[in-house]
């Protein structure tokens, strides 16, 4: 792991300042909106919305006060104010990896008219310090991968590359037919779950669980998982794609709080076809109950077979950590 050594310099700058739960939220959504729009899927602008939301609820801001280092919204963090309208922002959101505190910051922005001004780093080095004086050793963010700017100076804050990861989108369609390629698709055989098991650890790795609120567990074979998915009304759906008696590639779509509902697996060297086909079936038979479709997928590889499913990327993160 990477080691990180930032002194308390900038943050006593005038036009920075921690962020005012009380009055900031409204302002923070605005800012989001104006500098992420053009790559903010469903579940963004969903968020965007409860920040606007929850600045005009009193109840809300009430609670909040007492749950600063609970909550997954933007209630710490700090923001760069100038003549009175805030033009940075940097939200610190804590999260738990097992017994571990760790902190994602997140929202990193600074209106367009105000760039180029050193603002992102301090409002980062600022977030970093508060994360330092609360005891928390592990940090994450994660940055587009065509920012290069911010990129750099991240790695020059300390902060390392531990993965990249695509966001995609594709509507459902009924009429969504799989290419002849000799692979056929099937609904997920319970013989299958533990290739499907490991594969899924690859692709969805522990070190970044800790932003995860599903469980690989979910998806196991078995009568007391599937009363308890039942129990807690979830809907899971999964299939295979087989190749000469094969399993190639398996998919399983489960909505479970985010837009981020498939989740797909497979083999290093499994054929790429097999992944088209799985997110084709998935397509064509959820078309009746969900109108689009997310999936996270590693970057590289596999970008060719997921566009040709009639998938879009959304955008591509690269996620760094850093050590305190």
């Amino acid at each position: 792991m990477s080691s990180i050594a930032i002194h308390a310099r900038a943050h006593a700058h005038p036009h920075l300042r921690p962020l005012n739960v009380l009055h900031d939220l409204p302002a923070v959504a605005d800012l989001i909106e104006t500098c992420f729009s053009s790559t903010m899927d469903s579940e963004g602008q969903k968020y965007v919305q409860d920040m606007r939301r929850a600045g005009k609820d009193n109840s809300f801001i009430k609670w909040a006060n007492h749950a600063i280092e609970t909550t997954s919204l933007p209630l710490s963090g700090y923001v760069w104010e100038e003549g009175g309208k805030i033009v940075g922002n940097a939200s610190l959101i804590p999260f738990r990896n097992h017994q571990e505190r760790i902190y994602l910051i997140a929202n990193v922005a600074t209106h367009p008219e105000h760039r180029r001004q050193g603002i992102a780093r301090q409002l980062t080095e600022r977030a970093v310090q508060h994360a330092r004086e609360k005891n928390i050793n592990d940090i994450w963010l994660h940055v587009r991968h065509d920012n290069p700017g911010a990129i750099e100076l991240y790695k020059k804050l300390g902060f390392m590359e531990r993965a990249q990861r695509t966001s995609w989108q594709a509507a459902t369609d009924p009429e969504a037919r799989s290419p002849q390629t000799g692979i056929t698709t099937a609904k997920r055989n319970p013989n299958d779950w533990q290739t499907q098991r490991s594969w899924l650890l690859r692709l969805y790795p522990e070190s970044l669980a800790w932003h995860r609120n599903w469980t690989i567990a979910a998806l196991r074979p078995g009568l007391w998982n599937w009363l308890y998915r039942l129990f807690i009304d979830m809907n899971v759906q999964q299939w295979t794609a087989i190749k000469n008696n094969k399993m190639e590639a398996a998919l399983a779509w489960m909505p479970y709080g985010r837009s981020e509902s498939l989740f797909a697996a497979i083999g290093e060297q499994s054929d790429p076809s097999a992944l088209t086909a799985v997110l084709l079936r998935a397509r064509r038979e959820l078309a009746y109950s969900q109108p689009s479709l997310m999936l996270e997928f590693p970057s590289g590889k596999f970008d060719r077979a997921i566009q040709a499913a009639g998938f879009k990327p959304l955008r591509t993160l690269i996620w760094m950590q850093a050590t305190l």
